[in-house]
């Protein structure tokens, strides 16, 4: 079996939920916008999500940006330690930094004089970045590059513990409960956002100070999940099934609700407060 070296956020599919549940809660005006800013070949929101994972290429600078790790068995987030492209040493680049920087530009949206930045390549990052920021793994540790470097078995395929998170298990999940039907997995997190998690929505979307996203506060949950959840019983050359399986996909499925509906209230919060104007 091959050895999968993922180093993205969560797959194509998750960053896609991210982006579908984000899209189903925009505001009229903030629909529109992102419209307008989306390239004309794009469907919706969510068939650029991926995108800023395939530029990594192009723009490899970009590939610092899309974690926040800590230090060995550190459970917690520190932005002046933790915010950090630890290739290079440079302060402020990390996914927190990103999603700051991101939201920075697009508020140039609809002012009276030519945006300095390219909003597109901002609004493509920042929705891709909310979803990275959510998967617990992609603020796990340095030692193990968020679990790239831990090699188990899922069940029987051998893959390393950052793709089993960022994956296999809404792939297991979509083909045992769902039929491989992205659209109804979809559905039951949309259901489960308004009747399950009803109660926490507000709290999800709003920040304790006037900040338009929190991104430090997104990534201590994620470390946090990542200790308790995504290390949790899963050493160098275990085999995870059913156990690891049934008890982490609450997790994975609760981070991906919680990544749609911040993504759609800072969109929101970015646009519904700008001029409208052509682009």
């Amino acid at each position: 079996m091959l050895l999968f070296s993922n180093t993205q956020g969560w797959g194509q599919d998750g960053h896609a939920i991210v982006c579908k549940i984000a899209q189903a809660r925009l505001s009229d005006k903030t629909a529109e916008a992102v419209k307008k800013l989306l390239p004309k070949s794009a469907e919706d929101l969510a068939s650029k999500c991926s995108w800023a994972d395939n530029l990594r290429v192009v723009f490899p600078w970009s590939s610092a940006l899309h974690f926040a790790d800590t230090p060995q068995n550190v459970c917690s987030y520190q932005n002046n330690r933790d915010c950090v492209d630890h290739k290079t040493g440079l302060k402020g680049r990390c996914v927190v930094g990103a999603i700051t920087n991101y939201t920075n530009q697009l508020l140039d949206y609809g002012s009276d004089t030519k945006p300095k930045y390219n909003l597109t390549q901002a609004l493509m990052f920042l929705s891709h970045f909310m979803g990275d920021i959510h998967q617990p793994l992609h603020c796990g540790f340095t030692s193990d590059r968020g679990g790239n470097d831990i090699e188990v078995h899922w069940y029987r395929r051998k893959q390393n513990l950052h793709h089993i998170w960022d994956t296999s298990i809404i792939e297991t999940q979509l083909e045992r409960f769902y039929d491989s039907d992205l659209g109804e997995f979809i559905y039951a997190i949309q259901k489960n956002i308004t009747k399950v998690w009803g109660d926490q929505v507000e709290e999800w979307e709003n920040c304790s100070s006037s900040d338009i996203p929190c991104p430090k506060i997104y990534a201590s949950e994620s470390v946090e999940d990542a200790c308790k959840y995504a290390y949790k019983d899963a050493p160098e050359g275990s085999v995870l099934e059913d156990d690891y399986f049934l008890s982490r996909l609450p997790i994975v499925n609760l981070r991906l609700a919680q990544g749609g509906v911040r993504l759609a209230a800072t969109l929101n919060r970015i646009f519904d407060s700008q001029t409208m104007m052509s682009v």
